[in-house]
């Protein structure tokens, strides 16, 4: 069996944990990469031996290319998955998979006319603490899940959005904190409890006020489909990228994550359950060490393994739907059910 030939558009900062994911997944080979910037393209090119095009459109025209990995602006990634759908490959999107539930349905529609599969990274859920989270709540040893919380705070300087003028417009990011930084967490708080059927939330803007249109900081109240409450904080106005802390609270006990080890709390009681090591390599701490599992699991698909999993477009709306409840909820001042 032939390697399978990827294609990453896209050479941002992100770009580089898809490329060491390819390195170390088996049958997977980095065949080309496309970005707008020439001299930046064939520079890395040339460091990963592979080709080199500016037009991502060319690259499609490539029958050998098998897989295209999509790193680019959110305001992009529609299109682009559109496109390489059309061109009959499948294709792996860092999210958003769209900009607004408008964009994911339209996705959604050419994904089930595909020949291709489509999936979406939030590689948050192959961390080893979120899979402990998961096997905890299965094993029922919590009892009924009662509440949980979630508080995110991070650091986005101006430098970060005027450097790159597609953030923090909602035209281009559709929206800042809860679509880009945010989604990931509320995704592991809706996998956790089993979706989230309404939404109070408020958002607002800062310190960053005068630098982006969108929000910087967000707070959400949830009603949760198994019946337990979601408490939700978020910010990029701090001055470091905390870890997530993360609790669930249970009739018998309680999970917590802090500092990127997952505890089991019961009584007096304190167990470490799993820890998140940092990601080796150019990546960032606060990105966690899911990207590698991740695409390891979406070429397995690929590869027609039966017990592979991967996060199609389906579960990848399910965060989205909850970010706009929020926005929505915001404007409104007022519970916002969710739709899914």
């Amino acid at each position: 069996m032939r390697a399978i030939n990827a294609a990453i558009i896209g050479c941002g900062a992100i770009h580089i944990c898809h490329v060491e994911a390819l390195r170390h997944t088996t049958g997977a080979h980095l065949r080309a990469i496309v970005d707008t910037d020439i001299v930046k393209g064939q520079a890395l090119a040339t460091s990963y031996g592979c080709h080199f095009y500016q037009d991502y459109r060319e690259m499609l025209q490539d029958q050998n290319i098998d897989v295209v990995h999509i790193c680019t602006p959110h305001y992009l990634h529609k299109t682009m998955i559109l496109d390489a759908l059309a061109a009959g490959k499948t294709v792996f999107s860092e999210k958003p998979v769209g900009m607004n539930s408008l964009e994911v349905a339209e996705i959604a529609d050419a994904a089930a006319r595909a020949t291709g599969i489509l999936g979406v990274c939030y590689q948050n859920r192959f961390n080893p603490t979120s899979l402990a989270v998961r096997e905890v709540l299965a094993s029922n040893v919590l009892g009924k899940m009662l509440s949980i919380k979630a508080v995110l705070t991070w650091s986005r300087l101006g430098g970060y959005y005027s450097d790159s003028p597609w953030r923090g417009r909602f035209a281009t990011e559709g929206g800042s904190l809860l679509i880009n930084q945010a989604i990931h967490t509320l995704d592991l708080m809706q996998w956790f409890a089993g979706g989230v059927d309404s939404v109070k939330g408020v958002v607002d803007s800062g310190p960053l006020a005068g630098t982006i249109e969108t929000e910087d900081s967000a707070m959400a109240t949830f009603a949760l489909h198994n019946g337990a409450r979601g408490l939700f904080w978020a910010t990029n106005n701090h001055t470091a990228d905390s870890p997530l802390l993360l609790e669930v609270h249970g009739e018998k006990g309680m999970l917590q994550l802090r500092d990127n080890t997952l505890w089991q709390i019961s009584g007096d009681q304190r167990v470490a359950l799993a820890s998140d090591n940092p990601p080796t390599g150019n990546g960032k701490n606060y990105w966690g060490i899911g990207h590698q599992k991740a695409i390891q699991q979406f070429y397995r698909a690929i590869q027609h393994e039966a017990d592979s999993e991967y996060i199609d477009i389906q579960q990848a709306a399910k965060s989205l739907y909850i970010v706009e409840a929020i926005y929505r909820s915001s404007q409104l001042r007022q519970w916002i059910n969710i739709t899914q």
